[in-house]
């Protein structure tokens, strides 16, 4: 069985929290192979993305609940299998809207294993050890959107568009045969009444009733949404408004990500010197820089594009330091619900975040700003709320 504090461990837990994530990532580039393929117009086509982001917003609300009451292992197994059996049935699928309905139950199978992935480490680990365990799997996991859309664009020129997904199961099959064979159950101490919608709308009253776990979870909430901001605004922003090839832009974009990537890695090595409120502190001032330096490129040098990634790029390092810190922070109070807690943070951060990327989206014209202003207002938001929460940080604990 794997041990806490290997690496084994963090490369599964990263595995199972990059599910999500691959799942996405990884058909982009098929996109347009699929509408000619199923002979579904380009709005159809986008349903798959949109339906996929609902399923794995709201089963959210009940993995960790079920977890909580009859253990990590057998839930994290039963979702795993889920989504295996709905990855196929895409990689099967003859009309698009079969491949639409499959993709809502693989986000539904898919989203167990982020969290529970989450909820496992608080199990196995306590204090700053917590925000170490998730920065090192955040650091894994930011690989993810830089080689997931080339490995899914190779498959599609030699393969076709199913191979993403048949990729898609032999990599959810690792998943789950290490689950099954190294994984060992981690709840110490199961919920003891059973899971019904009462007892989960309890638990979340629970922990929106404590001022430690609300204040985390709007940090957290602050991070997501400005990356939803730019990823939903990234490919119009460069390719239409500066010109960029889609080779320069897919360069660019894996640059501005590099900066989450580094974050993460220096957060895993800093966070036991600094303690889990300075490094998350240090994020917010960060990601609060990088949208005040985005809103000055654009009134200062609103051509020079190069500045505008660099920017982005320091926000993502800033959300490298204060997401998994966030996290952890969140989950750090409730060990004997930590299942459910990270089924709210996840549900909360992830249809927030959803929400402004849909926002952005829209409002996209003829000019950078959207993406700018709402960088600048998360930044700025989750600066203050680490500011203002200090005594809370200091102090808190909830109340049982």
């Amino acid at each position: 069985m794997l041990q806490p504090g290997s690496f084994a461990l963090t490369l599964l837990l990263a595995m199972l929290t990059g599910l999500g994530p691959l799942s996405m990532d990884m058909y982009l580039a098929s996109l347009p192979a699929i509408g000619h393929a199923l002979d579904a117009p380009p709005a159809q086509v986008q349903l798959t993305i949109s339906v996929y982001l609902i399923g794995f917003a709201c089963a959210q609300v009940f993995h960790g609940p079920l977890s909580d009451r009859h253990g990590r292992r057998p839930v994290l197994l039963a979702t795993l299998g889920i989504y295996l059996v709905a990855t196929l049935a895409c990689a099967l699928s003859f009309s698009i809207e079969t491949l639409i309905a499959a993709r809502f139950v693989q986000a539904v199978g898919g989203s167990g294993a982020s969290v529970l992935a989450r909820a496992v480490v608080r199990d196995m680990f306590e204090g700053t050890r917590i925000g170490r365990e998730l920065s090192r799997m955040a650091a894994i996991m930011a690989l993810a959107p830089l080689l997931a859309p080339m490995i899914g664009g190779v498959l599609q020129t030699v393969f076709g568009w199913r191979s993403n997904f048949i990729a898609l199961i032999c990599f959810g099959t690792v998943a789950w045969a290490m689950v099954w064979l190294l994984l060992p159950e981690t709840v110490r101490r199961r919920a003891p009444e059973p899971v019904s919608v009462v007892s989960i709308l309890r638990s979340y009253r629970r922990f929106l009733g404590e001022p430690i776990f609300v204040i985390h979870m709007g940090i957290a909430a602050c991070c997501l949404c400005g990356l939803f901001a730019w990823i939903s605004s990234a490919a119009f922003v460069l390719q239409d408004l500066y010109g960029y090839s889609a080779f320069a832009f897919g360069i660019s974009f894996a640059l501005a990500s590099g900066g989450y990537l580094v974050g993460t890695t220096c957060a895993a090595r800093l966070v036991a010197r600094w303690g889990s409120g300075r490094l998350m502190g240090v994020g917010c001032a960060a990601m609060a820089s990088g949208g005040l330096i985005l809103a000055l490129v654009l009134v200062v040098a609103p051509s020079r594009s190069e500045w505008l990634v660099a920017a982005v790029c320091i926000y993502l390092f800033g959300m490298g330091f204060s997401l998994p810190q966030s996290q952890a922070g969140a989950l750090l109070p409730f060990p004997d619900r930590a299942g459910a807690a990270s089924s709210l943070l996840g549900f909360v951060t992830l249809t927030s975040s959803a929400a402004v990327g849909a926002v952005i989206g829209r409002a996209l014209g003829v000019s950078a700003w959207p993406p700018a202003i709402a960088l600048l207002i998360v930044g700025v938001l989750s600066f203050v709320l680490w500011w203002l929460s200090r005594d809370v940080r200091r102090h808190g604990t909830p109340a049982h």
